[in-house]
């Protein structure tokens, strides 16, 4: 079983999409959704879900009125002024530390474990997928990463899948690192764009640091061929192999609004493109 990871040093570079069409190629793989702060990959692959597990991380208090006395002796050693003026925690400001547990006089304070998010595992019509939804303003997205990347692993392995294709996060951040544990290889999407190429370095230092082979895709082709040169040039530099490119056409934005990905509703043209972009990455993979 093979894990392959498809980040991007931004967003928009149309990551989502080409793991969707990788997907559909794949034919016997698990898809692991890492981009828990903003997922997407089901707005194509449309989901039906099986399991539902809530998420904790943190702790959060609860001020039980009757004990509290209104001392505020809590609100003068919250550092995060996350007291309101009733005495109750005000939870995009809480850091779950606990000193208002620790100082409170009547024992008024009792920290709970904190629930962020929720994961999911679902079917679609390519295989299983795990995925997840952070709570609004929550943090620890990496840990998040991490269990929806374990739980995936291990369905892959109890179906016999032969690939676990996971969407990363745009970025190099906690997120993303914990998206690349246990991954065999990372397919790069940039776009030619001077931000993308900047932010396509950051990530290859990333990968290299971690001693992760990389191939990158460049999409949106035609839309700036001097800085699809400079990219190709800096892969070649880096030895980051060029797995192919993708027309810059309308028909993305179609089959997003038509809920398919690219191979489905243009088989004919950016999907045999992807087509190709997949038979070269197998070959990565083996």
């Amino acid at each position: 079983m093979k894990q392959l990871v498809v980040i991007s040093g931004k967003g928009g570079t149309g990551k989502t999409s080409i793991t969707a069409a990788l997907a559909a190629l794949a034919q016997n793989a698990v898809l692991a959704d890492c981009d828990v702060d903003a997922a997407d990959l089901h707005l194509l692959l449309h989901p039906t879900i099986l399991e539902k597990e809530d998420f904790y991380s943190g702790e959060t208090p609860t001020m039980d009125p009757v004990e509290c006395i209104s001392c505020g002796v809590c609100a003068e050693h919250c550092r995060f002024d996350a007291i309101d003026d009733n005495f109750q925690p005000i939870k995009e400001n809480c850091e779950g530390c606990g000193v208002c547990e620790y100082v409170c006089p009547t024992d008024a304070v009792t920290m709970h474990p904190r629930k962020c998010g929720v994961k999911m595992v679902s079917k679609t019509r390519y295989g299983t997928m795990v995925h997840a939804e952070l709570g609004i303003g929550e943090e620890n997205s990496g840990k998040l990463v991490t269990d929806v990347r374990r739980t995936s692993a291990e369905i892959a392995e109890r179906e016999g899948a032969e690939y676990v294709i996971v969407d990363g996060s745009p970025g190099v951040g906690c997120p993303v690192i914990a998206s690349l544990t246990g991954a065999d290889a990372c397919l790069l999407v940039a776009e030619p764009t001077v931000s993308a190429l900047h932010d396509l370095g950051r990530v290859v230092e990333l990968l290299t640091h971690f001693k992760l082979p990389s191939y990158c895709v460049i999409n949106k082709r035609g839309v700036n061929p001097e800085l699809e040169e400079r990219i190709a040039t800096f892969c070649r530099e880096r030895n980051v192999q060029i797995a192919g490119s993708l027309d810059y056409d309308k028909a993305f934005n179609e089959a997003q609004a038509a809920g398919q990905t690219i191979v489905e509703y243009d088989p004919d043209g950016l999907g045999r493109q992807v087509t190709e972009i997949w038979n070269a990455t197998r070959e990565f993979l083996l």
